[in-house]
């Protein structure tokens, strides 16, 4: 049994040695090629996966440049709005105050513009460290692209046009 089927077949005369070294290195030849092929599959594989990964990666740093550069932009309208409409003569005697950030601020105005902004006409806007006064219309524009530089934004107070009562007044020195 110590025999091969190689060593059977060159005894018998069927193959001689020449024809048994050629099928030998023949042999070992397709055993390294598909060693060959089975490394070079797994590094085509591993190239592939790498690629997809790289493509991946891509398109989120490219989302998040684009959030990033639509945030800037949305920034850039509401200080365009903000300067475009900003009241700018507002100064005057009469102390205002209202709260930013669970802070009191208050901004000294003259009278009619006072009245404005206690009836809901105008609005006051934070621009950088700044607060800016603007007309309600242009605070809801802003609000629709961002909330946070709203300060206060009350909504307009009805006209005396539709109160019912307008045409009698009530006096000041009423006892009751």
């Amino acid at each position: 049994m110590g025999n091969s089927l190689l060593d059977q077949l060159k005894k018998s005369g069927l193959v001689d040695e020449k024809k048994a070294n050629k099928a030998q290195k023949a042999k070992h030849k397709q055993a390294k090629k598909q060693r060959q092929d089975k490394s070079i599959d797994t590094d085509k594989l591993r190239l592939q996966q790498q690629q997809a990964e790289k493509v991946k990666h891509d398109r989120e740093l490219n989302l998040q440049r684009k959030k990033e550069a639509d945030k800037k932009a949305i920034q850039a309208q509401i200080k365009q709005l903000i300067e475009l409409n900003q009241i700018t003569d507002y100064d005057g005697e009469i102390s205002y105050n209202f709260t930013d950030n669970n802070v009191i601020k208050n901004l000294y105005l003259s009278e009619t513009i006072h009245k404005q902004l206690s009836q809901g006409r105008l609005a006051i806007v934070k621009l950088g460290s700044d607060y800016k006064l603007v007309p309600t219309a242009v605070a809801e524009k802003i609000s629709l692209r961002d909330k946070t530089p709203i300060v206060q934004c009350d909504a307009p107070q009805q006209d005396d046009e539709d109160d019912c009562y307008a045409d009698y007044k009530v006096p000041d020195d009423l006892m009751w």
